[in-house]
């Protein structure tokens, strides 16, 4: 089977390229636990766990959060747990008070974004000229992950509030590469294996698949330096997790993207920044998150909306970054390739779904792959090419009447491609964060005013 879920640590690892691998060999709890404990940079160690106020107000979600939290409760190497609590009230904020107080939970911190203590943080910053203002996870992480530095954090992880399935052992698994063999970053994999059938889509049908399908571009056409990254991308067993860990002075050079190419982004910037990346398996067992719907009709939510943020935020990368330049028909011939490769995907987790005895809805998968997967690649490209297309048919049609030639003689075609320019600064700019050493670089003060707004908000909810 090609796609594997999956993610761990222990006494065994192998190294892939860049990316060291660790395996669940054992049950390995008391080892690692002993480990992390005794090490002397445990006391260091942040925990930042990103949540909307309806992980735990919704009824259907509050089981999941509870069991986070009575997982949480005993891990006692952690020196701060920051909740990073979007969309909340006030009632809403005192609420998750109670509920982690509730499960004996001491060592923890509120972030809460919406109220008057940290949104002056992020007015300060969008005054900076940082514009950290695009809601959602990104924003929501950076600041926490700012917190963590002023408070004087070694190493800094971040797990999801939507985890199933959680059990502390994983999050000593996740630390363990960091805190103790010091590496610079890890991230979780894990089986997306639920209820007798795969889970996992947009990496199965649509990650993977569009990665393949750029290595053979870059293959026929021998270009080496996108080569590089696309295969760092590849050899994540599960690059869309959201369950990572950082050494500081890494974390204090990361940007993060502000939308659904939140993981991506952040692979992408360990491939340039970090010199030792790990990845852990999470769990020996399933492993579940919440599932979002396909959304076919409707490119702003869901599936829809993560599959065109994550093609857009890698294209991106390789075009301002790595200088990829796109034709016309890039992103038509990508998007045939990919649809080939898919269909390949889909027939192989067909065949496997059939050998393990799992449920396996083909039919379903080949309409995502071609109803909505594929079209988010023809629809990241229009978004990226538009601009020249446009200023191309605009040019011409200047040109061949010479009604145009006065304002061609004061300089109207070196207008427009001004205009293309600023354009193309704007469409190929992935809405995301600075990284926390530019912002102090301009702003010195900026971790004793977080420090105040921490210690006010402790009285707050004291």
């Amino acid at each position: 089977m090609t796609w594997k879920g999956g993610g761990a640590i222990s006494n065994f690892s192998q190294n892939s390229g860049r990316i060291t691998t660790f395996h669940i060999l054992r049950e390995e709890r008391k080892h690692l636990k002993a480990q992390l404990r005794l090490h002397s940079k445990w006391k260091k160690t942040v925990l930042v766990v990103p949540l909307l106020a309806s992980e735990y107000t919704d009824p259907a979600n509050l089981a999941t959060f509870e069991r986070i939290l009575r997982e949480l409760r005993d891990v006692t190497y952690m020196s701060k747990i920051i909740f990073g609590l979007d969309k909340a009230t006030q009632e809403e904020a005192f609420a998750l008070k109670n509920l982690i107080e509730s499960h004996d939970i001491k060592n923890y911190l509120i972030q809460w974004n919406d109220g008057p203590g940290f949104s002056g943080i992020y007015h300060k910053l969008n005054e900076a000229g940082f514009n950290i203002s695009e809601p959602g996870k990104g924003k929501n992480m950076f600041l926490s992950f700012g917190i963590a530095i002023a408070l004087g954090a070694e190493s800094v992880g971040l797990i999801d509030a939507d985890i199933r399935t959680f059990r502390r052992i994983q999050l000593d698994r996740l630390f363990y590469p960091v805190v103790v063999l010091n590496y610079d970053f890890s991230k979780a994999y894990y089986a997306r294996i639920m209820d007798n059938r795969l889970y996992g889509r947009v990496k199965r049908l649509l990650l993977d698949p569009l990665l393949i399908a750029l290595k053979r571009k870059f293959t026929e056409s021998k270009e080496e330096k996108m080569l590089s990254l696309i295969q760092f991308l590849l050899d994540f067993n599960y690059q869309l997790s959201g369950e990572v860990a950082f050494h500081v002075d890494l974390l204090k050079r990361m940007r993060f993207a502000t939308n659904w190419g939140v993981e991506i982004f952040t692979l992408i910037e360990v491939y340039r920044k970090a010199s030792s990346v790990a990845q852990v398996m999470f769990s020996k067992e399933p492993f579940d998150h919440k599932h979002q719907d396909a959304s076919p009709d409707d490119r702003t939510k869901g599936l829809n909306r993560m599959a065109v943020d994550i093609v857009t935020t890698l294209m991106n990368a390789l075009v301002i970054e790595e200088g990829l330049e796109i034709s016309d028909t890039f992103f038509r011939d990508l998007a045939v390739t990919y649809h080939a490769v898919a269909e390949e995907h889909v027939k192989k987790y067909s065949d496997d779904s059939g050998f393990s005895d799992l449920s396996y809805d083909r039919d379903g998968e080949e309409y995502l792959v071609k109803r909505v997967l594929r079209n988010s690649i023809l629809e990241a490209g229009e978004l990226l090419n538009s601009p020249y297309r446009m200023t191309e048919k605009f040019l011409r049609f200047v040109n061949t009447y010479p009604e145009f030639k006065p304002f061609l003689n004061n300089g109207l075609a070196q207008a427009i491609l001004n205009v293309e320019r600023k354009t193309e600064q704007w469409v190929f700019e992935t809405p995301q964060t600075v990284s926390w050493e530019r912002v102090s670089n301009k702003l010195p003060r900026i971790f004793y005013d977080l420090i105040e707004v921490v210690e006010s908000e402790k009285r707050r909810f004291s």
